[in-house]
C-alpha cells in the first residue's frame, strides 16, 4: 500500500479560497449558487445569511434583494433545523438529505422532551398535543405564513403554557406554541417564513415546510458528507463528527459509503472525497474577504490552525465559541471588522505576517464593497465577540 498523499497548509488554503467561493475568480452570481456552494449557510444570525452571500457574490449590489427572494418567494433556499440542533440556510434541493441524516433522531429526541415535560407539569397528553398541532398545521396551511400569535388566534389551545423545571435555578413558564413549533422545525414540517422587519430582523413568520422525499438515514448521511467534503476536503474525523453532530460511528459508515480517501494532514489522518486527491490550482491572485460572525468558512472545521492561528481566538470568539466577524487575507484570517452606529466599517489586523500595503489595499477594496450594498443598514452580531465590541464602540 502506497503513502497516503500529504496535503499541507498551502494546498488546503488554496481550496477553500476557490471552493468556498472567496478568490475573485470565484465568486457566484447568485445566492443559490453560494449556498450549493456551501451546502449550508448558518442560519442563527438572520443578517449573517446576507452578509455570507454578499461576500462571495461577484456583484453584491443586490445581495438584499436576490437573498430574499430566493428564501421567500421563490423558496430555492429554505431556512431549517440542521446540523448540530442548529438553524441553517439550504438550497431546497437538499432539504430531504438534511432531514433525513440529521434531523429524525433529534425530532424524536425534542419530541419525546416536550411530552415529558408537559406530563411533569401535568398539562394535557400526547392526544391532546397531537389534535392541537393539525389544527395548527390546517391554520398556517390555510394562511400561507403567520406567527405565533396569529396562530393561536386560530387555534387557542396554542396560549397554555406550563410549568418547567418547577423548583430548579432554572424554572420557567413555556407555551405550548412555542415548544411545538421547535419541535415540528425539526421534523420538518414548519420553516422559517418572511421575517417582521427587514432582513437584520430575528423575528419570522412560520410556513409549511416543502414537501421532500423520504430518504433512508444511512444513504442521507453518506450524501450529506460527500457533498461537505467535496467543498471542505480534506478534513479530520473529528472535524466531521464535530460539523454533523452524529456520532463517530455513523461519521465512518458514511465514509466508507462515499468511497472517502486517506490522505495525510499536518494535524495527522484526513480524508476526502473519492477522486480528489490531486492537486488543487491556485488563485489567480491574492485576495482578501470580510466574513460575518458564524460564517460557514470560518466554522466550517473544529480543528481551526491551518487557517487561524489560536492566539487570535480570544478576540473573534466568544465564549460560547462562536466566531465574530473576520478579516481574511491568502486564505488565513487575518483580523476582525465591525459596524459603528453610523454605518461606518472599521478594521483591525491581528496577525501583521504578510500582510502588506498589497493586502491593506485588498482589504479596503473589501470593505467599500461592503458598504455599497449595505450603506447605513445597522448590523449587530448577533453573539458579540471581544474586538468586534471594541471596534464597534469606536
Amino acid at each position: 500500500m502506497g503513502a497516503r498523499r500529504y496535503i499541507g497548509v498551502a494546498e488546503r488554503r488554496a481550496r477553500l479560497a476557490l471552493r468556498q467561493r472567496l478568490a475573485g475568480q470565484a465568486r457566484a452570481g447568485t445566492p443559490e449558487e453560494v449556498a450549493g456552494s456551501l451546502v449550508a449557510l448558518h442560519g442563527t444570525d438572520p443578517a449573517a445569511v446576507y452578509l455570507a452571500v454578499g461576500a462571495r457574490l461577484a456583484d453584491p449590489a443586490t445581495t438584499v434583494d436576490d437573498t430574499g427572494r430566493a428564501l421567500y418567494e421563490d423558496r430555492s433556499l429554505v431556512r431549517m433545523h440542521g446540523m448540530r440542533h442548529t438553524v441553517f440556510v439550504f438550497p431546497t434541493s437538499v432539504t430531504a438529505v438534511v432531514h433525513a441524516s440529521t434531523g429524525l433522531a433529534v425530532a424524536a429526541r425534542e419530541r419525546a422532551a416536550l411530552l415529558k415535560h408537559m406530563a411533569t407539569a401535568g398539562a394535557p397528553d400526547a392526544a391532546w398535543l397531537k389534535e392541537v398541532e393539525e389544527s395548527m398545521l390546517a391554520a398556517l396551511a390555510w394562511r400561507g405564513q403567520a406567527t405565533a400569535a396569529e396562530l393561536a388566534r386560530d387555534e387557542p389551545r396554542l396560549r397554555e403554557q406550563f410549568v418547567y423545571a418547577a423548583g430548579k435555578d432554572y424554572e420557567g413558564v413555556h407555551t405550548v406554541s412555542t415548544r411545538l413549533l421547535k419541535v415540528l422545525g425539526v421534523e420538518g414540517k414548519v420553516v422559517r417564513g418572511r421575517p417582521l422587519g427587514s432582513w437584520t430582523s430575528s423575528q419570522f413568520r412560520w410556513a409549511v415546510a416543502p414537501e421532500h422525499a423520504e430518504l433512508d438515514t444511512a444513504e442521507a448521511q453518506a450524501e450529506l458528507l460527500r457533498r461537505w467534503l467535496a467543498v471542505c476536503g480534506p478534513a479530520t474525523e473529528a472535524d466531521l463528527k464535530w460539523w454533523t453532530g452524529w456520532r463517530v460511528t455513523d461519521v465512518r459508515r458514511a465514509l466508507t459509503a462515499i468511497g472517502a480517501e486517506s490522505v495525510e494532514l499536518d494535524e495527522g489522518a484526513g480524508v476526502v472525497a473519492g477522486g480528489d486527491t490531486e492537486p488543487a490550482p491556485e488563485p489567480d491572485e491574492p485576495w482578501a474577504a470580510l466574513l460575518p460572525g458564524l460564517d460557514p468558512t470560518a466554522m466550517g472545521w473544529q480543528q481551526r490552525d491551518w487557517y487561524l492561528a489560536p492566539e487570535l481566538r480570544p478576540a473573534l470568539f466568544d465564549r460560547s465559541g462562536n466566531v465574530g466577524p473576520t478579516v481574511w487575507w491568502d486564505g488565513r484570517v487575518v483580523g476582525g471588522w465591525a459596524q459603528r452606529a453610523d454605518g461606518e466599517i472599521v478594521w483591525r489586523v491581528l496577525d501583521e505576517d504578510g500582510v502588506g500595503r498589497e493586502a491593506r489595499a485588498a482589504i479596503e477594496r473589501e470593505v467599500e464593497r461592503l458598504t455599497g450594498w449595505v450603506g447605513t443598514t445597522r448590523v449587530t452580531p448577533r453573539f458579540r465577540t471581544p474586538l468586534e465590541r471594541e471596534l464597534a464602540a469606536g
